[in-house]
């Protein structure tokens, strides 16, 4: 039988901003020319469709054109119903449907935030900005508006859940584990278990954290 292992979970002191944020955040504060700012019904003329004046689309209220990419964004490509609009929760619900394909990102946990801005930076690496949609996110003078303020908070509150996260493994590696009808299941700790390199290999135990509904078998030296 396993013993159990009572532990807090670690603490991170400081929280930092990699660079990918770092664009992310404040990719358009300091474009020269001044940004673009585009309206919801001026967005939507830009789907791609017969006549529309291109392809573009939003995510968190920047948008981007994705004409480069209209394999995927053009009609009849997958992702077609997000262009012409910012479908921003779409990105990590995959819900396509009407009620799905909103900007209203309130309902994200901390985590999902984070993937939301994961797939901000993707577009900012891949495809051409053209300015900000006014809304939710910015103002009409561009400005970002106390929403956009808020999502930010939670995704540095899902940065710190990240990094608090890869602490913890680093420190209470997971088991190996096999189960065959057979023999059953059994677990066991190796210098390499859990994917994480180290001098010792441990003994396994049963870890129970604050505020999670199990326990999961980590090493423990």
């Amino acid at each position: 039988m396993l013993g159990y292992v009572g532990v807090a979970l670690l603490s991170v002191a400081v929280l930092f901003v990699s660079h990918d944020w770092i664009v992310t955040l404040g990719t358009f504060s300091t474009t020269k020319p001044p940004v673009k700012l585009m309206s919801s019904h001026e967005l939507s003329l830009y789907d791609g469709r017969k006549g529309s004046r291109g392809l573009y689309l939003a995510i968190l209220g920047q948008v981007f054109d994705v004409h480069k990419g209209h394999k995927h964004y053009g009609p009849g490509g997958t992702y077609h119903c997000m262009t012409g609009k910012d479908a921003s929760l779409a990105f990590v619900t995959g819900d396509f449907t009407e009620i799905g394909l909103t900007d209203d990102v309130s309902s994200l946990a901390p985590l999902q935030m984070l993937a939301l801005y994961d797939w901000l930076a993707f577009y900012q690496k891949h495809y051409q900005p053209v300015g900000l949609l006014t809304g939710r996110f910015y103002s009409e003078t561009g400005a970002p508006t106390d929403t956009l303020l808020q999502t930010e908070a939670s995704l540095a509150e899902g940065q710190r859940i990240k990094a608090q996260s890869q602490a913890e493994k680093l420190h209470f590696p997971p088991c190996n584990s096999q189960w065959s009808a057979a023999e059953g299941g059994r677990v066991w700790c190796t210098n390499r278990s859990g994917g994480v390199d180290r001098s010792w290999a441990g003994v396994p135990r049963k870890l129970y954290s604050p505020g999670s509904t199990g326990v999961r078998c980590v090493c423990v030296k």
